[in-house]
C-alpha cells in the first residue's frame, strides 16, 4: 500500500492558477498510475486527470482539457496537478489516487486502490 498526502489547496481567484501536489510514501510509487479526482458540493466525485507509471502518457477530463496539466516525478515520489484559468466550477475537494489497473490510463475510481485525504479548492471572483 502507498500512503498519499495532498497539499496546495486553498483560495484562488477565478482565472488564476494553482498547483496541487501529492506526496507518496513507499518504495513502489513507479508501479502505480496516478490520478486526480474532485468532488464539488452536492455533486458526485468525478475524474479529472491521470498520468501513466512512466509519466509519458496523460489523459484529461473534457472539462479541464487544455487548462490542467498532470505530471509526476518518480524520483521524488510526487504527482502534481497544475491548474490554469480556473473557473468557478473548479471549486471542489481534490483527491489524489494511486491505481494498479491493467490499463495504462485508468479513469474510473474503481480502478484505484489508494486515496489521499483530499485538499479543498475555493474559487473567488
Amino acid at each position: 500500500q502507498v500512503q498519499l498526502v495532498e497539499s496546495g489547496g486553498g483560495l484562488v481567484q477565478a482565472g488564476g492558477s494553482l498547483r496541487l501536489s501529492c506526496a507518496a510514501s513507499g518504495r513502489t510509487f513507479s508501479t502505480y498510475g496516478m490520478g486526480w479526482f474532485r468532488q464539488a458540493p452536492g455533486k458526485e466525485r468525478e475524474f479529472v486527470a491521470v498520468v501513466s507509471r512512466s509519466g509519458v502518457n496523460r489523459y484529461y477530463a473534457d472539462s479541464v482539457k487544455g487548462r490542467f496539466t498532470i505530471s509526476r516525478d518518480n524520483a521524488k515520489n510526487t504527482v502534481h496537478l497544475q491548474m490554469n484559468t480556473l473557473k468557478f466550477e473548479a471549486a471542489a475537494v481534490y483527491y489524489c489516487a494511486a491505481g494498479e489497473s491493467i490499463r495504462i490510463l485508468p479513469r474510473r475510481q474503481e480502478e484505484y486502490n489508494c486515496w489521499g485525504q483530499g485538499t479543498q479548492i475555493t474559487v473567488s471572483s
